[in-house]
């Protein structure tokens, strides 16, 4: 059974793609905070606390341009725009929470990552994903010896 943070990840998820998706379509009045409300209504009612996946998006759209130059630092063979966008949105939540997140441990957001990649991704996406987000949490672990 997946847990309420689990499916929280999945809610920000969809909703990153989405508003990804209708802003490359000039969609007006795009609001992240209603896509994501319904995307939480529509995955599950077990979403009770909507403080977590809120924080979250907010996190990765305030946080974007740096963990779209993270993401570049450590997959530099792929381009941002030729990582397919489902990828993209999982690799940018992993890394908000590897690189922005006191209270999330960069192991668990790396597991719930490839758990997502591996039902809403192609084939390859658990072991790409793991490969950047393995490398993100050395890096940053690092850095926060020093």
């Amino acid at each position: 059974m997946a847990s309420y943070r689990h499916l929280a990840r999945i809610a920000v998820m969809q909703t990153i793609f989405e508003y990804e998706f209708l802003q490359k379509c000039d969609t007006p009045d795009l609001n992240p905070s209603s896509m994501l409300a319904y995307n939480i209504r529509q995955l599950s009612k077990k979403i009770e606390d909507k403080s977590f996946p809120e924080a979250l998006l907010k996190c990765v759209l305030e946080k974007k341009d740096e963990i779209v130059k993270i993401i570049q630092e450590y997959a530099p063979q792929w381009p941002i725009e030729k990582i397919a966008p489902v990828d993209r949105a999982i690799l940018e939540i992993g890394v908000c929470e590897i690189a922005f997140s006191t209270d999330i441990p960069p192991v668990v957001a790396i597991n719930e990552a490839i758990e997502i990649a591996k039902v809403y991704g192609d084939t390859n996406s658990p072991k790409f994903i793991n490969g950047v987000l393995s490398s993100v949490m050395t890096n940053h672990t690092n850095k926060r010896k020093s």
